[in-house]
């Protein structure tokens, strides 16, 4: 079993393996036609549950071969045009590249003496984007493993840095159409779901500051405090971005620590033309940014970033195995002074230990690419939003709920004859449902003031606006499909 080790002796085998597979996905990549095929749960589960996990086949070829039974051929593929569903982005080259060569490495980015040259590459890229971000000279971070983990570590540092010891004072706001993982993580840092308090949006989805201002002020009368405000700057449903200026100000006025959730937005970091869109967020105390939603990454490339980096030591803890507080004392000299004196710990700022170098990913691309040639991608996207909105806006079968700031659409079927908002929802249901099944394309659903509504989120720049007209018209065949059958059973 030896052979199977990855070290010098089976430098060829490993050639070889990552060849056949990689022509494997190449192939399939080449030859797939629809973003889905339409399995159920129901077909798949008895052919993965037939595999007998306690007999290896004992070669590549043959795993690679069920391997197209159980998961390639059934996968839903991100870079096909009519995936337009949740933030999903298909990946670039380069990061790919990244995700072959940090694989094999393995290094572990917590200390030093496991990833050395991974440690130093990861703190570049951090400082690239509080620069890009303007967080300041004493801005640092670290890589996460996504938004929900980068969002828990910011308001833990916030939580740490409020007035108070009384965690039932303690209050955070946000939108009502922030993510989920706020209210979860209030949860997990002991503060309760109740802490949360949402505020209401206006007609493009965005936080109304006056609100917010109110409830800040409210806070404060009963003698609570407001720990945190999260603006987002990019919600999952509507794309829409908060106003960080305004909010920038109320979180100096009332001492509340601001958190700029960018996990989608972030891609305007790197666009040419978009930029002044996320003004107002080089004033936040931390924000949060996934680099593998619209800087089109591969699973998983996220960060956390922080105005004062020295906020980063209430996530450290020290182990006399990893790294102690006080280095094991060496002989006296130049040389070992040297090599204890500034030792770059990843895990001292990380909620993580073991963590991979995912940071490689966005390496590579930045030295291949370049940040121009991603943000161009994102603002391709973005401008493929602006188009289906007039779409979706000059059709009668739809309702468009907003108009984009980012690539994300949110409509509604709308039948010609009048019918009830309930059949209505159904007929909406019932067409995303069946335009899954059929594996011609993919869209989400949500919900809109309590009624079911669709969902491009358009993050492929090979999509067209033809493709867009396309899916609406096999939703629209879906939907009628759906309410001539219900009138005909009426």
């Amino acid at each position: 079993m030896r052979s199977h080790l990855l070290n010098d002796a089976t430098a060829e085998s490993y050639r070889r393996s990552v060849i056949e597979g990689v022509e494997r996905v190449a192939d399939k990549l080449a030859t797939t036609r629809r973003p889905f095929t339409g399995v159920t749960p129901a077909d798949l589960a008895p052919v993965i549950d037939a595999v007998d996990l306690d007999k290896p086949l004992g070669d590549t070829s043959a795993a690679l071969d069920e391997l197209e039974s159980v998961y390639l051929r059934d996968a839903v593929y991100f870079h096909h045009p009519r995936y337009l569903g949740h933030l999903n982005c298909p990946v670039v080259i380069p990061a790919v590249l990244g995700e072959a060569v940090l694989s094999a490495v393995n290094s572990s980015l917590d200390t030093w003496d496991q990833s050395a040259g991974g440690t130093l590459i990861e703190r570049k890229l951090i400082d690239w984007t509080t620069s890009r971000i303007g967080l300041g000279p004493a801005a640092d971070g670290v890589f996460t493993s996504g938004g929900t983990q980068s969002n828990l570590q910011a308001l833990l540092l916030a939580r740490e840095e409020a007035k108070t010891d009384d965690l039932a004072k303690l209050r955070i706001f946000s939108s009502e159409c922030s993510h989920f993982s706020v209210q979860k993580s209030a949860t997990l840092l002991g503060l309760g779901a109740d802490a949360v308090i949402s505020i209401p949006v206006d007609r493009t989805k965005r936080m109304q500051s006056v609100v917010l201002a109110a409830e800040l002020e409210a806070c404060r009368a009963e003698g609570l405090v407001p720990m945190a405000i999260v603006a987002t700057a990019g919600t999952t449903d509507f794309g829409s971005i908060d106003p960080l200026p305004e909010i920038a100000a109320l979180a100096s006025e009332y001492g509340a620590w601001m958190h700029v959730d960018a996990a989608y937005g972030c891609g305007l970091l790197a666009s040419p033309t978009r930029r002044h869109l996320l003004d107002g967020i080089e004033r936040a105390d931390s924000v949060t940014v996934d680099y593998h939603k619209s800087f089109f990454q591969p699973v998983s490339s996220s960060a956390v970033l922080v105005r004062d980096g020295s906020t980063l030591r209430h996530a450290t803890y020290h182990a006399d195995y990893l790294n102690p507080r006080q280095p094991v004392a060496m002989e006296a000299s130049p040389t070992s002074e040297g090599l204890w004196g500034k030792v770059p710990n990843q895990v001292d700022k990380s909620l993580q230990t073991t963590r991979r170098f995912d940071a490689l990913k966005l390496w590579m691309t930045l030295r291949v690419m370049g940040a121009d040639g991603v943000g161009e991608l994102f603002d391709e996207v973005c401008d493929l939003a602006a188009a289906g909105f007039e779409l979706l806006a000059a059709d009668p079968r739809y309702d468009v709920v907003v108009e984009p700031q980012l690539s994300t659409l949110v409509y509604r079927y709308i039948p010609e004859a009048v019918t009830s908002p309930a059949e209505i929802d159904r007929a909406n249901l019932y067409a995303r449902k069946a335009l899954f099944a059929s594996g011609e394309a993919v869209v989400a659903g949500t919900k809109v003031d309590g009624r079911q509504y669709l969902k491009f989120t358009l993050l492929n720049p090979e999509t067209t606006t033809a493709d867009i007209a396309a899916v609406l018209d096999l939703i629209a065949g879906h939907a009628e499909q759906y309410l001539g059958e219900t009138l005909v059973h009426a």
